[in-house]
């Protein structure tokens, strides 16, 4: 699944010379691999495993219903499996990727903000959000980002690792348990929406990004049957995954962070530009949704004075329309600001005047809602703080 442009690990082509350059932390990859979990692992790999358990292959079966279909890692409980091999298939097929930290709580039990640590001490974070008729989860793909965007939290993190696929489905796991059982405010539910916007670059991360959505959207025992159409890749706009992911055929829906209508400024605000410029990563947006017929998300944070003036909307919309067809929806984010940062969220009225430039000119434009902010839990504030 990897290619030269999209390496297994995360560092991009021209990663380390050439205009953009991977903003790494200090303790970048420094720590070694998870452990290999079932999910890592291809239905023969887990069928020898169960061999060496000394099981016949119709426990694997068992194990996959058990995770994908009643999202159980619990092996002592598992009454149909050998009480004398629960243990061990447990250790050997379950093992802890990811531990919860805290758990903070906002918009009246709605919205859940899960600080996790990692087998290697990192620490991610996940949101999940009820809406009156999805519930969605928010989760993360990388420990930290290496795209460097300013105005992002997780972007002044710089890069640590890629996760593994294990550790990006446990966050989907423990959520969709977490529905089922009834801990989100409104009773027991299902949860139907995965957004890949929390923390990191998915495109960084292709391989295990790409076995995490087939296994999201297969049915059980093979995955968790949330449906592809209900799974959003977001990125700042790195053109090989996007055109990889177009080859793949799976109808995801495809977000672009694009923050900016010129080359000028989005230099400034999104550092990858300076790799795939403005021209380049909407002409393999556009492409995508050719391909799909998946209307493509151009998500555009407002920030006050530097991005949200009328003459940004209507180059916005120039920029969109050149390309003849209704194949995007912007969502205009209110920019929710980070400790110490100088950049600050839109008048209301310049948010106004943004969209209705939009909507004058034909673009479809919805102001995004900004679920989790008192608990830094909204878009770009994700940090992996301990509180």
């Amino acid at each position: 699944m990897t290619s030269p442009e999209t390496p297994e690990t995360g560092i991009t082509e021209g990663g380390t010379e050439g205009a953009f350059r991977d903003v790494l932390s200090k303790d970048h990859a420094r720590r070694g691999k998870p452990p290999v979990h079932f999910v890592d692992m291809s239905e023969d790999e887990r069928i020898a495993k169960a061999k060496e358990l000394g099981l016949p292959k119709f426990r694997v079966k068992q194990l996959a219903n058990h995770y994908y279909g009643h999202f159980d890692v619990n092996a002592a409980a598992f009454t149909d499996f050998p009480a004398s091999k629960r243990d061990e298939a447990a250790s050997v097929f379950f093992p802890e990727l990811i531990t919860e930290v805290t758990r903070q709580v906002a918009d009246k039990g709605t919205t859940i903000k899960t600080l996790w640590r990692l087998f290697d001490g990192s620490h991610i974070e996940s949101v999940l959000m009820r809406y009156p008729t999805r519930s969605t989860l928010c989760i993360s793909s990388q420990v930290g980002c290496g795209m460097g965007c300013p105005f992002c939290a997780t972007g002044q993190l710089g890069l640590t690792r890629n996760m593994s696929a294990g550790e990006i489905l446990e966050q989907v796991r423990v959520a969709a348990r977490m529905m089922q059982d009834g801990e989100v405010a409104g009773g027991p539910g299902r949860l139907s929406n995965i957004v890949f916007m929390g923390m990191g670059e998915p495109m960084g991360n292709y391989r295990s990004v790409l076995s995490a959505v087939r296994q999201i959207s297969a049915l059980p025992p093979q995955g968790f049957g949330i449906s592809a159409r209900n799974i959003t890749v977001s990125t700042v706009g790195v053109v090989p995954g996007i055109r990889k992911l177009t080859e793949e055929g799976i109808p995801v829906r495809l977000a672009v962070s694009l923050h900016a209508p010129s080359d000028e400024l989005r230099d400034e605000l999104v550092p990858m530009n300076k790799r795939f410029n403005t021209t380049a990563v909407l002409d393999a947006a556009h492409d995508y949704w050719l391909a799909t017929k998946r209307r493509v998300s151009i998500e555009y944070a407002l920030m006050r004075g530097i991005n949200d003036q009328a003459e940004h909307a209507r180059l916005l919309a120039k920029r969109l329309n050149h390309y003849g067809d209704d194949w995007a929806h912007v969502n205009p984010i209110p920019l929710n600001p980070i400790e110490g940062s100088k950049w600050t969220a839109s008048k209301p009225e310049d948010e106004k005047r943004f969209l209705d430039i939009l909507h004058a000119a034909g673009i479809t434009a919805t102001l995004r809602d900004t679920r989790g902010q008192d608990i830094d839990g909204a878009c770009g504030q994700l940090a992996a703080k301990e509180r």
